[in-house]
């Protein structure tokens, strides 16, 4: 497997983590209700604290950038493309995601977005690679 296709199954663990920490948050499993509520169907969903919205929100935009992660890289292997600049930006996007999340979380509205942006120079690179 290739260095950016590791990272790719990286990001995509990411994306679990973020999205499991997101309900685990929203849910609260520490408390009985938050027990029984996991274990339910979920229909009577508590609002979100706001450290729980935030972490549904950053999850909610992993998604969306892994999609295009996913999207580039296929682009890459599918043009048998071979350029050292598709594994560094694909390094530097999980990299940057692995930061975004807990600063996202712990609402540093700036830093967050320094984060972002090094994510999207990582998309940035992949891209191109291919153009």
């Amino acid at each position: 497997m290739t260095p950016d296709l590791h990272y790719l199954v990286y990001s995509a663990l990411l994306a679990w983590i973020m999205i499991m920490t997101a309900a685990v948050l929203r849910a609260r499993p520490w408390t009985m209700q938050g027990v029984m509520l996991m274990f339910s169907n979920r229909e009577n969903v508590p609002p979100p604290t706001s450290i729980a919205g935030r972490a549904e929100r950053a999850a909610r935009n992993m998604l969306v950038n892994l999609t295009l992660l996913v999207a580039l890289l296929l682009a890459v292997h599918a043009a048998n493309l071979d350029d050292p600049k598709v594994a560094t930006g694909a390094a530097l996007f999980f990299w940057a995601r692995l930061i975004y999340f807990p600063i996202y979380v712990a609402g540093l509205i700036y830093i967050r977005t320094a984060a972002w942006l090094v994510s999207i120079g990582g998309l940035a690179m992949i891209l191109a690679a291919v153009w």
